[in-house]
Formats: structure tokens, sequence, C-alpha cells
């Protein structure tokens, strides 16, 4: 069995994006040489999300409208986390959206269905974050 591990960093300089990292996650998956097994992906950071869905602008805008009724942003008085930083929402943003995803690897291709691709949810941008990726299997 092989195990392999690398660390994607991110940096968005606007407060929230959602990137999509599935062309990182198959190129990871091309260097560890695993043609069966599991890849997991997860954000390291507990302001920020991996998730899976399609790829389209609309549904983009209504992740963040959705997730900005949930949790808005301001007032940031209304949180009693914030105080050093005002991202109170990013965290629960994260909690919504999920840590983590397991893609699995069939003939050294991530196995999605229809549409599906990794994103990066960033809901507290402006500095240096963190996506591990790790892959197991032979």
């Amino acid at each position: 069995m092989k195990s392999f591990r690398k660390e994607l960093w991110f940096n968005v300089p606007t407060r929230r994006a959602f990137i999509n990292i599935t062309p990182q996650v198959e190129k990871c998956l091309r260097e560890s040489g695993v043609h069966e097994g599991l890849a997991l992906v997860n954000a390291m950071h507990i302001t920020a999300s991996v998730f899976i869905n399609d790829d389209e602008s609309g549904l983009h805008n209504d992740y963040e409208v959705w997730l900005e009724k949930l949790a808005p942003h301001e007032p940031v008085s209304q949180y009693r986390h914030n105080g050093y930083e005002d991202n109170a929402d990013a965290h629960l943003k994260r909690q919504v959206m999920g840590r983590e995803v397991v893609v699995a690897i069939t003939n050294g291709q991530l196995d999605f269905g229809t549409w599906e691709q990794i994103f990066y949810g960033e809901f507290d941008g402006g500095r240096k974050k963190r996506v591990l990726v790790k892959i197991i299997g032979a």
C-alpha cells in the first residue's frame, strides 16, 4: 500500500471565495502513483472548507447568499466569539460546508459522479491557509 501527503496553500485576498481545486488534487493523484484507493482532502483551518459540488457560477452565488443569511458577517457584535477577530460567521459557515471530502480512486482517476468537482471554500480570507491531500491505496 502506498501513502502520499501534500499540502496545498491558498491566500485568498477577498473575505469569501469558492475555488475549484480539482486540478490540484488530480495532480497529487498522479504524483502519488495510486491507482486504487482513497483520497482525503481537508481544510486545515477552522474558517475554511472543502466540499464537492457543481462548478456553476449561479450555484456559487446561491451558496454565498444562503450562507450569509444563515450566518451574516455583520453586525459583528451579534457573536460572542468576536473580540480579537471578527470571524465568528466564518466558523459557522465552515461548520455548514464541512471540513473534508473523501473520493474513491478507481483506475488511477478520481471516481466522481456527474458534474462533481472539489472546492476550497474560504470564509475569512486575507491570510495564508492550507489544505491537506492524503492519498492511500495501491
